[in-house]
């Protein structure tokens, strides 16, 4: 959905006014899988939401399409270009590195929203999904 049409070429964007965007849009496409699933109870919603979109969880899926090499030159040079940006701040509850990867993953989702590359950020989201998913198997069946 976009209001207005622009002029600003995104290629030359901010990187953290991407990751800002980034971070909306997967918070969407998250709650909308999990009401999909049949997850309707707010605060259900809320603790489930949280385990995709951490930054814990953002960069672990991002280091794994990393290691499967899943991105273009162009998508990594956007995530390298989030992974670099300073932002001045970084959230109490992680490390700069894990922040620091998961603001690269949200500003290349903000990318491709913005440059309405509908199909490949739906790829990219449902192949983060089911990282996330199977690392809360794998965490499920690991021995405590």
């Amino acid at each position: 959905m976009k209001l207005i049409e622009t002029a600003t070429d995104f290629k030359q964007l901010n990187a953290l006014a991407l990751a800002y965007m980034g971070d909306a849009v997967l918070d969407m496409y998250i709650r909308y899988y999990l009401i999909a699933k049949g997850t309707v109870r707010p605060q259900r919603l809320h603790l489930e939401a949280t385990r995709f979109v951490s930054a814990k969880a953002q960069a672990v899926v991002v280091r794994r399409l990393l290691e499967q090499e899943e991105f273009s030159e162009e998508e990594e040079a956007v995530f390298k270009r989030g992974r670099n940006a300073k932002s001045g701040s970084i959230p109490k509850n992680t490390d700069l590195n894990t922040y620091r990867y998961s603001t690269g993953f949200e500003a290349l989702l903000g990318y491709l929203y913005v440059c309405d590359r509908q199909s490949r950020l739906d790829e990219l989201v449902k192949k983060a999904v089911a990282i996330i998913e199977q690392e809360s198997e794998d965490e499920k069946g690991a021995p405590r």
